[in-house]
């Protein structure tokens, strides 16, 4: 069961490369924009590493779901990318669930595997605040590397989903 070269792209460069770089930056931008102000990135508290961390984890894949869901389908019904012939669906029937449900899914993942680890070793490890720009870094390219996870996935049963329609 190969995919075609125009799916191939589909899921490797818009759905992986492009997502990756556009949350590399604007991640790495909303970071500054908090905390540009402060002398450090508290561990703890309301404004800190930890709540921003959880919000991200949860926030990030639910609205890549959403967006990418939309996006694709509207994309698949315009000709502009050729659905998946049927034999190319996946198996299970998680894709056809609503985008809410799997961004809901998929968000409370991405805390439970995504910020949960994270958070869990930045206290075992007893961790200082982060300097600012030090953590506009961190911050840019996890959630670069959540984005290069989910995307694909998602794009995946965003195309599935829509191809299934016609």
């Amino acid at each position: 069961m190969r995919i075609s070269n125009e799916h191939r792209r589909f899921l490797l460069i818009d759905q992986c490369a492009m997502p990756t770089l556009i949350n590399l930056v604007m991640n790495g931008l909303i970071a500054w924009f908090i905390n540009r102000s402060a002398s450090a990135v508290p561990i703890w508290g309301g404004a800190s590493v930890t709540v921003d961390l959880l919000a991200t984890s949860f926030l990030l894949p639910f609205l890549i779901c959403v967006i990418v869901s939309s996006v694709v389908t509207r994309k698949v019904r315009s000709g502009k990318i050729s659905p998946l012939p049927p034999n190319h669906f996946p198996i299970s029937r998680w894709f056809k669930r609503s985008p809410l449900m799997r961004g809901l899914f998929l968000g409370g993942a991405g805390v439970l595997f995504g910020a949960v680890p994270i958070v869990w070793t930045l206290s075992l490890g007893q961790a200082q605040p982060f300097a600012v720009m030090s953590y506009v870094t961190f911050k840019a390219v996890w959630a670069a590397m959540i984005a290069s996870l989910v995307t694909p996935i998602v794009g995946w049963w965003a195309l599935a989903n829509a191809s299934r329609q016609l």
